[in-house]
């Protein structure tokens, strides 16, 4: 997505902020992966994928309530477990 709407220099850009540690790639558990077929069935009508579900399951796990994401509609629906919604940005 970063690719398709910012270009080849910003995806690049965000793999080498992963590599050099300043960004952290989180690993879903197995929990995880039961919310994230939860909330792709719940949010069925809406077309929640596993990205954005993955992304709201880790969000829940580490108590995060700030979202960076290009995807309001998504995620401006979408109720969380731990919060009433998410604070988006930009």
């Amino acid at each position: 997505m970063i690719e398709s709407r910012l270009g080849p220099r910003a995806e690049a850009a965000f793999v080498t902020s992963i590599a050099a540690g300043e960004v952290a790639v989180i690993e879903l558990t197995p929990t995880d992966w039961a919310r994230c077929a939860e909330l792709v069935d719940t949010y069925a009508n809406l077309g929640l994928g596993l990205v954005d579900a993955s992304v709201i399951a880790i969000a829940e796990r580490l108590g995060v309530t700030t979202i960076a994401t290009m995807n309001h509609r998504d995620f401006a629906v979408v109720r969380p477990a731990h919060c009433p919604a998410f604070e988006l940005i930009p």
